[in-house]
């Protein structure tokens, strides 16, 4: 084993532990090291397709900034919750029903020699492995059972930031209470603390750094300011509520429905980015009344946020608009939510009536359907048809298998292979495809524009560190 473990921790989740490895994994890369990310467990219902399987959105991303293919060891277990006390467990890339119905604190000794083994095969072949923690290591009633973030950082020899996010208040006291609460053998693993989405003059910060330091004997090596619109996916399953969008005048705007297990929502960030487009989070009516599009995402949980929407009335609301001849999309599971009925023969997800917009129904198998996937739009109609002909790129991550129901009049197949179906009238769109609006072809043919590239995203990010860092102080990391 021969690469050097630089790994992020935080005080909390949403601290900025994925952006900080995101920018670190380009930081590196660009100064000729060969760099792979790792996180040993995330729980998301972001997720994207990769060799062996599937991993965290967040870690192919991170892949994509260090300029190396994304593979299942940088995320050999990927929970992905399905209610509020359940989590489908995905083991070095595919579903391990055995360990999904595992207790908690019992799966650590199982998946632990698969963490072990990836961190230990990425060591072996690359120069520098950045590591993303979990939470928080101070989360002193997981410590026993840990496999993301101490346990880690000790298997690695890993040199450690901790980040907080000073915006939330309570830095100092964040950094001092997650320094002591650590296993004091495991203090010396800190070599930095990182302060987070700062506002206003840095230099109003002092003396607390200092005194910070005197305490722990761990200096801040960053102020990093406030940045709203860095272009990085949300992770983690968290999205930003506010409006997205560049400034200036809004001619068109996107409802997104944000339903309680909305899964892949990163697939949206491109939106944010297009000038004159703004992006909504929709949990009530009220939101989706001014939307030109309603937008239904995918579903870790079809038949339960289907049932959510209609307890919030969003499911009228959504007929509504489609009855006005306004546009719908439904992607994945919002594509299911669209049929006629949901059939579910294994207990995978749950039957219910569908919303009606579509004649399809859906039926779940215990097979999931994790793939990359290229197919060209046949002829689209009514208020889609700038996708007529446009090939996009795209992925499939579902149990669901979808088709026409046969006593309803046919619906327009628009994309080959089951992928797509539109309404009659044209303004009702069902995908199976997800990444539609990170295809260039479709947005240009969307919105005569294109998004930013990841590139420039991920260049900005290691701008940011090499300027917000301590000069000189990454690189020593190594040493």
């Amino acid at each position: 084993m021969t690469a050097r473990c630089v790994m992020v921790l935080g005080t909390t989740s949403g601290a900025g532990k994925s952006w900080l490895t995101t920018a670190l994994c380009r930081w590196y890369a660009d100064r000729g090291y060969k760099v792979a990310p790792f996180k040993a467990q995330n729980m998301s219902n972001n997720a994207r397709v990769v060799a062996g399987g599937e991993i965290g959105s967040a870690q192919y991303f991170q892949a994509l900034a260090a300029r190396a293919e994304p593979d299942v060891r940088m995320n050999p277990v990927l929970l992905k919750p399905e209610h509020d006390t359940a989590s489908q467990v995905v083991l070095m890339g595919r579903v391990d029903t055995t360990l999904t119905r595992l207790p908690w604190r019992e799966r650590s000794a199982h998946v632990w020699p698969h963490v072990a083994r990836a961190l230990d095969a990425l060591r072996a072949e690359n120069d520098v492995v950045v590591i993303e923690g979990a939470g928080s290591p101070a989360e002193i009633n997981l410590q026993a059972s840990d496999i993301v973030n101490l346990r880690v950082a000790r298997h690695g020899d890993a040199r450690c930031l901790l980040v907080t996010d000073i915006d939330r208040g309570g830095a100092f006291a964040h950094l001092y209470g997650t320094w002591a609460l650590l296993p004091e053998a495991d203090r010396a693993l800190l070599r930095g603390f990182v302060l987070n989405k700062f506002r206003g003059d840095a230099s109003l910060l002092a003396p607390g750094p200092q005194m910070l330091q005197d305490m722990t004997g761990v200096p801040t090596v960053a102020t990093v300011p406030m940045w709203w619109r860095h272009g990085l996916p949300e992770e983690d399953g968290v999205f930003d509520d506010r409006p997205g969008g560049a400034s200036g005048a809004v001619r068109l705007t996107v409802a997104v429905v944000a339903y309680p297990r909305i899964s892949n929502l990163d697939e949206f960030q491109a939106l944010k980015n297009i000038e004159g487009v703004r992006l909504v989070w929709a949990r009530s009516p009220a939101q989706l009344q001014s939307a030109d599009w309603i937008v239904l995402p995918g579903s870790k949980h079809t038949s339960g946020d289907l049932a959510w929407l209609r307890t919030q009335g969003l499911d009228a609301a959504v007929a509504a608009h489609a009855a006005a001849g306004r546009p719908v999309l439904g992607i994945c599971g919002g594509l299911q939510m669209l049929g006629e009925a949901l059939i579910d023969p294994h207990g995978i997800d749950g039957n219910g009536p569908g919303l009606g917009l579509l004649p399809l129904v859906t039926a779940f198998e215990p097979e999931k359907t994790v793939r990359h996937t290229r197919a060209r739009f046949g002829a689209v109609g009514g208020a889609w048809s700038a996708l007529s002909g446009v090939e996009m790129a795209g992925y499939e991550i579902r149990h669901g298998q979808t088709a026409a129901r046969p006593d309803l009049p046919a619906p327009l197949r628009v994309l080959p292979e089951g992928l797509g179906w539109q309404n009659a009238q044209g303004n009702v769109l069902g995908l199976y495809l997800h990444g539609l609006f990170e295809d260039s072809a479709v947005l240009q043919a969307l919105f005569g524009a294109e998004a930013p590239t990841l590139d420039r995203v991920f260049d900005g990010l290691a701008a940011a560190v090499e300027r917000d860092f301590r000069p000189g102080w990454l690189a020593s990391l190594l040493g």
